[in-house]
């Protein structure tokens, strides 16, 4: 199991790498290629689009070829688009590979959660979740910093070695030992059926909320950062921090969950969500904005261990296999992060920064309001029940 666990919290940190190095570049492939904020909210997205047309089938791959086939194919995905977005040198080029960094990180993320989730104790379910989410938010901790250094020294060499990491972990996975595929394995239309399941469809929702906010926070922050004088330095210390302190939280936030619910965690940051998306907007100062736009970071990214945990509680429930099951991850937070990205961009350059941190603000507000104090209660006594 602590085998299992590093590599594939080395997996999900490689290529969360990806998921965040665009942020400090916004600006230097704004000016290279010109392209407008509605166009980097674009290529933002396009790596959302790869995981969305990648999420489903890489349920089937898992499910009928097995977890390590599934993670195998995503690294390899990952090396060549890579090293295709270092060496870009048209704006199609980025938009192509950026696609397919998202088609890579679909199978490495559901071959390697569903493998892991496979050999884990539910009681201890949500901690290992954590820890692994941990490790994701530290590739996306890297990814500000590996783009800022890129930014400084050329991206070609950078993404290449990410490429030769990508490379190692392949030939790790490929001697870690992984449960056979079952020999009748489930149809696709297994899928529909789970969302019966309360937690398949809350925490579907989650993940979906909190891959929409880090959408809006990942193209309209780097920007307003830029106009108010930070250069990408600044914005990858920004993301750095933000980052940092989330890595810290997740696996808190698993074992908050394992004690007393799901939700528990989740309530604490729908209600800090609300509070800094109704003030970002407003500073303009330097040293304020910079530090608004951590804490948001922070809280934006609160839901994916709960919302993760609740969607493998209820493929489980519903006689699921985790390989859909977290092929409904990538569901969730594949289109979520691709609207939030192109949506917060195209909001910004209509009614500027107010618009997507107002919009932010307004479904964390709903989403507080739904979360039912009788849905509480039971995910609490069933998280006791199993202590």
């Amino acid at each position: 199991m602590r085998r299992l666990l590093v590599l594939v919290s080395a997996i999900v940190l490689v290529e969360s790498t990806f998921f965040s190095v665009l942020a400090p570049l916004l600006p230097q492939y704004a000016d290279e290629f010109g392209l407008s904020a509605t166009a980097l909210g674009i290529l933002s997205a396009a790596y959302a689009a790869g995981a969305l047309a990648a999420a489903l089938p890489s349920g089937l791959i898992a499910v009928r070829l097995g977890v390590r086939p599934t993670v195998l194919a995503g690294l390899a995905i990952i090396v060549g688009t890579s090293i295709a977005f270092g060496l870009a040198d048209s704006a199609w080029v980025l938009y192509a590979a950026r696609f397919g960094q998202g088609v890579g990180s679909a199978l490495a993320w559901t071959g390697g959660l569903a493998w892991l989730i496979a050999a884990a104790p539910r009681s201890r379910r949500g901690e290992l979740i954590g820890i692994a989410m941990g490790a994701a938010v530290v590739g996306a901790l890297l990814g500000p910093v590996l783009g800022g250094v890129a930014s400084l020294t050329g991206t070609g060499a950078a993404f290449t070695a990410v490429a030769v990491t990508s490379l190692v972990l392949g030939a790790w996975a490929w001697t870690t030992p992984a449960a056979r595929p079952a020999e009748a394995p489930q149809p696709l239309r297994y899928l529909l059926g789970a969302f019966r399941e309360r937690e398949v469809v809350s925490g579907f929702w989650l993940v979906s909320l909190s891959a929409f906010l880090l959408g809006v926070i990942s193209v309209v922050a780097p920007i307003s950062l830029d106009e108010l004088g930070w250069g990408a330095v600044g914005i990858s210390a920004a993301f750095l921090v933000s980052a940092a302190v989330e890595a810290a939280l997740n696996p808190l936030l698993g074992r908050w969950s394992d004690r007393y619910g799901r939700f528990a965690p989740v309530r604490a940051g729908l209600f800090g969500c609300v509070a800094v998306s109704l003030v970002i907007p407003w500073v303009g100062l330097r040293w304020p904005a910079l530090f608004l736009v951590m804490v948001a970071g922070i809280f934006y990214g609160a839901f994916w261990v709960p919302g993760t945990a609740l969607l493998s509680d209820g493929a489980e429930s519903a006689g699921l296999d985790q390989g859909f099951g977290f092929a409904l991850l990538n569901v969730a937070w594949a289109p979520a992060n691709l609207v939030g990205a192109a949506l917060g961009g195209a909001l910004a350059d209509l009614v500027g920064d107010a618009g997507p941190y107002l919009l932010a603000a307004a479904l964390s507000l709903v989403t507080f309001a739904a979360a039912r104090p009788a849905v509480l209660d039971r995910q609490a006594a069933a998280a006791k029940g199993s202590l």
